[in-house]
């Protein structure tokens, strides 16, 4: 195809792309089984290195608000760890001198202190500190700072309110997602053949009822790129929330103002040994056009979800991936909480989106499950990718955490694209594109196979923006966090007040469509479906 379109299979396109949920595994336990409850580490993985640790105190410790007790503490529990037979000393010989390295990183919104280190610590070595510092009786809850990433989208091919079809040019001939699942056919211009179309989302008679005026969408990402086929209205407004000035690719650490991305390219070895060098993948350009970002009916490119939303986007994505220390600050902020040095949130969210993810499990006492009960708590649906591991979503955080709408994805068939994270941890599955005709696991890639959206043709810094197609629970989510918009602000039009996130999520699986072809593994609810989704969202009391 050679029409100017950029396609990219992201397996969840989530820019933590790669959201293989390898288990996590450590040979080193030490410590008491009472102690267990106070540390996680199944976000540890094998070959990987980590330079920090999250340390919460309990309310009420002098060491709650006290910066230099916490480098303090986690330096005598990196000299324990050094010496503690049950470790074995000679594997742990070293850690005693990597003390001298440790340095405080800054307070989480959740009260947690970020302690982090010069020198990368092996897995067995970050879990043996980490439950040498669980002993401390001041300790409520540990955990490493750990990457997560956009999900390992497929990227294909190069390819350049009350209406009843948008008159955007590409709209009728790639974005079959938007169209009912009736198994009308859909011309496929790669295999120049006609698709029954029995996986799409029916937003277009969604569209009908309402089209996401009044609702605010934080796309939390990579950020988003100038583009003319995108309502940028918010992303000065957004925020930069990579700290570490390896990952932002700024000179010196620190959070900056505006939600704008400017490239996540890495180089070979940059992430790790072995590790080859990748071009900037725009992800969260190509999220923010699916969920709401991308204007719709203006005789221009495509069309987005909920296209008269506003959308802030939010960085917490760059040079290999995004901590999860940064993630946790950023949703606490997006659903209007407090992050110390960073100005409020003038534009809160009421749905998050979040395309991104990586191994472990999400105590309620980690980073994650604390900013995402808090975001709840403040009337927020937060939506999140599944993951494109092909495995149990169980082991996808935070795509596991308690209360999120965790999507999986189904190509133009309806069946649960190849790639997808699967499990009784599903809530339900959304067009995120099958990659292949038929939406098999490997064969002749299809236009159907996609979903397209904005990006840009930049490899590294952004230059010239066009359209490209993508596959992955990263695409699959941002067309729920775009439905649950159109549901509020349908409420919001017949002046009823916004539904809770718990019956945001109960509309969603009542709703929901049943796939023509049966999953070979559980994916939630069903299929979303817009209209439903929207009409009954309507008739709640």
């Amino acid at each position: 195809m050679k029409n100017g379109f950029q396609m990219k299979l992201l397996a969840a396109s989530v820019l933590l792309i790669t959201t293989v949920t390898a288990e996590a595994t450590s040979d080193v336990h030490s410590m008491q089984p009472s102690f267990v409850s106070k540390y996680d580490l199944s976000s540890l993985q094998d070959g990987k290195t980590y330079r920090g640790f999250i340390v919460t105190y309990k309310d009420g410790s002098t060491e709650r608000d006290d910066a230099s007790t916490a480098v303090q503490n986690v330096s005598a529990a990196m000299t324990r760890a050094g010496g503690a037979p049950s470790v074995g000393t000679k594997a742990m010989r070293g850690l005693a001198s990597k003390a001298s390295g440790l340095h405080y990183g800054h307070k989480l919104a959740s009260g947690a202190d970020l302690v982090r280190t010069d020198h990368p610590l092996s897995n067995a070595e970050a879990s043996a500190v980490i439950e040498q510092i669980a002993t401390d009786p001041a300790v409520a809850f540990v955990e490493p700072e750990y990457m997560l990433h956009a999900m390992s989208d497929v990227v294909g091919p190069s390819a350049a309110a009350t209406f009843t079809v948008p008159n955007d040019p590409y709209y009728p001939t790639y974005q079959w997602d938007y169209l009912a699942a009736d198994g009308t056919n859909f011309l496929d211009r790669q295999l120049n053949t006609p698709v029954a179309n029995w996986g799409g989302a029916n937003i277009q008679k969604a569209w009908s009822l309402a089209d996401g005026s009044g609702v605010v969408i934080a796309s939390l990402d990579t950020g988003v790129t100038q583009h003319p086929d995108l309502n940028l209205t918010l992303a000065n407004a957004g925020y930069d929330f990579l700290f570490d000035h390896a990952v932002s690719g700024r000179t010196t650490d620190g959070r900056v103002a505006g939600g704008w991305d400017t490239g996540d390219w890495t180089t070979d070895n940059q992430c790790g040994v072995g590790i080859a060098a990748r071009n900037s993948s725009w992800h969260g350009t190509h999220v923010f056009g699916t969920v709401g970002g991308q204007l719709t009916n203006n005789g221009v490119g495509m069309a987005g979800t909920a296209f008269n939303a506003r959308v802030v986007p939010v960085r917490v994505l760059g040079h290999c991936g995004g901590s999860n220390a940064d993630i946790a600050d950023a949703i606490t902020w997006a659903s209007g909480g407090h992050v110390d040095g960073v100005p409020d949130n003038a534009n809160p969210a009421k749905v998050i989106s979040m395309s991104l993810g990586g191994n472990g499990q999400c105590p309620a006492e980690s980073v994650l499950g604390t900013a995402i009960a808090g975001a709840i708590g403040r009337g927020v649906a937060v939506v999140v990718a599944a993951g494109n591991g092909n495995q149990d979503v169980a082991n996808s955080s935070p795509a596991n955490c308690a209360g999120v709408v965790a999507v999986a994805s189904t190509g133009i068939t309806s069946q649960r694209a190849f790639y997808s994270n699967y499990g009784s941890g599903i809530t339900l599955a959304a067009p995120g594109g099958g990659v292949y005709r038929d939406d098999a696991s490997s064969g002749d890639q299809a236009t159907t196979g996609f979903i397209w959206s904005a990006i840009n043709a930049g490899t590294t810094t952004p230059t010239t923006a066009t359209y490209g197609g993508m596959a992955g629970t990263s695409q699959a989510t941002p067309h729920v966090a775009g439905v649950i918009a159109l549901m509020q602000s349908y409420r919001l039009g017949l002046g009823r007040a916004l539904l809770a996130p718990d019956q945001v999520t109960s509309v969603l699986t009542s709703s929901a469509a049943t796939p023509q072809v049966s999953s070979d593994q559980p994916i939630g609810a069903g299929i979303l479906d817009a209209y439903k989704a929207v009409q009954m969202a309507g008739s709640q009391p």
